[in-house]
């Protein structure tokens, strides 16, 4: 009795050792920041999410469906949300505490994981509107001060300064828009088809990614135009982090390839953020890059070998990070 006791007791301990080696060595809670439901960037945290629990532990991951890319950088750095997407471009400037930020820095934010897809700042205009004033080129219509229904997403989209930007290329303004009879119509990006559909805007300003359902949508249910964003234009945003290049054809009414600016998409994590967690994170997103491919069209360009590249993650790297990517030999 005494023999099979001591059998019993080291199978135990066996299957104990066992467990403890195959099970997380951390469980540290991590809530990630993306963007409403329906968007890539919602599709992109739910499948991350269910990739990490395996490695950090079950019921560790939550995704926070809001924010967007200029709000994650400092809802990482206030702490909402451990590890957040965000825009190369607004990482840069939240870091920078631009003056979008009001000054605020997000001097605690790293990033994680960059180029994971490339995101144009995109222009359309309704067919009809383009007929009336008798050209596409987008500065010379800015330029006409002829009034404007100009749409786009709420404050905390990349696409709203990136509009001001492409604004003030033209010296103009929302302000001046206003004063010129037109309009500032920001909504939510449910309403953004149907504010088209019911003819209530002429140009629409958003980040174009292969596969945006807002934008297949309006472009199925209204008759469009693609605007190249102008030379004048581009300048003005690559100084401010973007950088220019074509897109598409990616939609319906897109005829050919347009000229925008690329914000970039990094995934960043406050610093605080263990390095063994951040490594976690780094490995399992790396190693996972074609399901997140099959998740989302927007995701399938993503080469994990080009993830630390500065141009791809605009802010220092954090710890757990540069540990994996030197593990693999790729910095």
């Amino acid at each position: 009795m005494r023999i099979k006791t001591i059998h019993y007791l080291k199978g135990a301990l066996f299957g104990f050792l066992a467990l403890a080696n195959t099970a997380p060595a951390f469980a540290e809670d991590i809530r990630i920041g993306a963007m409403r439901e329906g968007s890539a960037w919602y599709v992109f945290a739910a499948t991350l999410e269910q990739m990490l629990e395996p490695a950090l532990g079950a019921n560790t991951v939550e995704v926070i469906a809001r924010g967007g890319g200029v709000a994650n950088p400092m809802v990482v750095q206030t702490g909402k949300a451990e590890i957040a997407l965000s825009n190369v471009a607004t990482a840069i400037w939240a870091r920078e505490g631009r003056a979008l930020y009001g000054g605020q820095k997000a001097t605690d934010v790293r990033a994680l994981v960059g180029g994971l897809n490339k995101v144009y700042v995109g222009i359309m205009a309704r067919k009809s509107f383009v007929e009336s004033v008798g050209t596409n080129d987008l500065g010379e219509i800015i330029r006409s001060g002829k009034p404007i229904r100009l749409l786009m997403k709420p404050t905390g989209s990349s696409a709203v300064p990136a509009a001001e930007m492409i604004l003030k290329a033209y010296g103009s303004s929302f302000d001046k828009v206003k004063s010129d009879g037109g309009r500032v119509l920001q909504v939510a990006q449910a309403q953004i088809a149907d504010t088209i559909r019911n003819n209530n805007a002429d140009i629409y300003v958003d980040t174009m990614i292969k596969g945006h359902p807002t934008i297949t949508e309006v472009n199925l249910t209204a008759d469009m135009v693609f605007l190249d964003v102008p030379k004048e234009a581009q300048a003005l945003l690559s100084e401010n982090g973007l950088t220019p290049g074509s897109y598409g054809p990616w939609f319906e009414d897109q005829t050919g390839p347009n000229t925008g600016a690329n914000l970039g998409t990094v995934l960043v994590a406050n610093s605080s953020v263990s390095v063994d967690t951040a490594y976690q994170i780094t490995k399992v997103l790396c190693e996972n890059a074609e399901k997140m491919g099959k998740a989302h069209a927007a995701w399938r360009f993503f080469k994990p070998e080009n993830a630390w590249k500065p141009e791809n993650v605009g802010i220092p790297l954090h710890d757990g990070a540069v540990k994996y990517y030197r593990e693999r030999g790729w910095m």
